[in-house]
């Protein structure tokens, strides 16, 4: 009965009224997904099919010259993880290779491990930071003892495909002005909970499919530090990365305003850890989403003012990242008010509601088919197993995480609350915060 009420629903509205009750949809998320979506099956697939000669002998010269790679990892009691990172950063089908560890002030037995795998030949440099001093400080130090021509971060808890690293070298041997690529970061926990496997399906979407359309359109706006691989003339050049959380898509928006291309590889494959539950994932997406404001509106404003200076692609990137990010953010608060004064005037509010749902179940099934096609050769069976929880995605992306969005820049707008986030030590914080506002 409420399916065909439903229908009878949709078949009484006129034009106008369907485009007044659906225009986020249609103005702005069906433009955002479907039709991105089928600008990759058209446009990029066959450019990556035909690039693949280039590619090869990009591969080729990477392999003669050899150049040395330091894999820089940086982290905090992440003793339990490093083992398995340094024994299939061996089993890399590039070798030429140095494994840098940071210990930022851990106090589990990280040191033991690192100091064991140090003298067994796994790990070429162990540094022990006593006094904690956050990611970016420990970074900054790997780089200080980093040999290599290319540098490649990688987080504590992640590990790579055996051909990942040759793969994200790649890119830089088919063009000298690209100055750092992103590996693709999928989950590598999927089945330990239902938020793990929500957020294998969000990764699946948004960076296999969304980081891949964003470079070919030249507006990538982050390099994870999961899996990133950067040229380290120019991150010396930059004097590393900067305190805050969001230093990923920091490093990435000075990268472009020197002039350095950002590219994406989706068959550079990293796996890493992903919160266990809501709950952590809420504190993580609150830690990250702040960074939005707080270096896209702050630090690197000048992007969207002074377009000139930092060419049209640089402006594009950060009025992309604003726009889907931010300004459909209050789309969204704009939508849900108008559905609470349909809710109060008429008795068809949840027929809206089903409809959405619908609408945006739909999405996610060709969002997730796009993923499957532009990773057809690395897609796993265990990735394939999360279909049947599609039709959780609308509720996890549409309100869990925009609420969350919300909150983070709610409170950075108006509190700045990322310059007293304990992710950070608070003498460093407390010193960025006297520098950058």
């Amino acid at each position: 009965m409420f399916i065909e009420n439903t229908l009878l629903f949709l078949s009484s509205l006129t034009l106008t009224e369907f485009i007044s009750y659906f225009w986020p949809f249609i103005f702005f998320d069906f433009v955002r997904y479907v039709i991105l979506d089928l600008f990759i099956i058209f446009f990029y697939l066959p450019a990556r099919y035909f690039d693949s000669a280039n590619r090869r002998r990009a591969k080729l010269q990477l392999f003669r010259q050899r150049p040395l790679v330091s894999v820089i990892v940086p982290g905090k009691n992440e003793g339990k993880h490093i083992p398995r990172l340094a024994v299939l950063l061996k089993n890399q089908t590039y070798k030429h290779l140095e494994l840098i560890i940071v210990d930022d002030g851990s106090d589990d037995d990280t040191e033991l491990i690192c100091r064991k795998l140090e003298s067994e030949g796994f790990i070429k440099k162990f540094i022990r930071n006593d006094q904690r001093g956050g990611k970016a400080s420990a970074a900054n130090t790997a780089l200080n003892f980093a040999s290599g021509e290319f540098i490649v971060h990688i987080d504590a808890d992640s590990y790579l495909s055996d051909n990942s690293i040759e793969t994200i070298l790649t890119p830089f041997f088919l063009d000298s002005k690209i100055g750092a690529v992103g590996g693709d970061v999928r989950v590598a926990n999927i089945e330990s909970s239902m938020a793990t496997r929500l957020q294998t399906i969000e990764y699946m979407k948004s960076i296999s499919v969304g980081r891949t359309i964003a470079s070919f359109l030249g507006v990538l706006r982050i390099i994870s530090g999961a899996h990133g691989a950067f040229r380290k003339d120019i991150l010396e050049r930059l004097h590393g990365w900067d305190v805050g959380p969001g230093l990923d898509g920091d490093i990435t928006l000075k990268f472009r305003k020197l002039g350095y291309r950002v590219v994406h590889e989706p068959d550079a494959i990293c796996y890493t850890n992903v919160p266990l539950s809501f709950i952590r994932l809420a504190k993580q997406r609150y830690r990250w989403d702040r960074s939005l404001v707080r270096f896209r509106l702050r630090k690197h404003v000048d992007m969207l003012l002074r377009p000139t200076v930092y060419k049209t692609r640089n402006f594009l990137t950060l009025l992309d990242n604003l726009v889907f990010n931010v300004v459909l953010n209050i789309k969204w608060w704009i939508y849900v008010v108008q559905l609470l004064m349909v809710a109060a005037s008429t008795n068809f509010a949840l027929y809206i509601i089903v409809v959405n749902y619908i609408l945006y179940f739909s999405i996610n099934v060709i969002e997730f088919m796009v993923a499957c096609m532009v990773n057809k050769r690395t897609v796993m069976v265990r990735e394939l197993v999360l279909i049947p929880f599609l039709p959780l995605m609308p509720l996890y992306t549409g309100v869990f995480i925009r609420l969350v969005r919300s909150y983070a820049y709610l409170m950075e707008f108006i509190f700045k609350s990322s310059y007293n986030d304990r992710w950070n030590p608070w003498k460093v914080s407390k010193i960025s915060k006297q520098e950058k506002m």
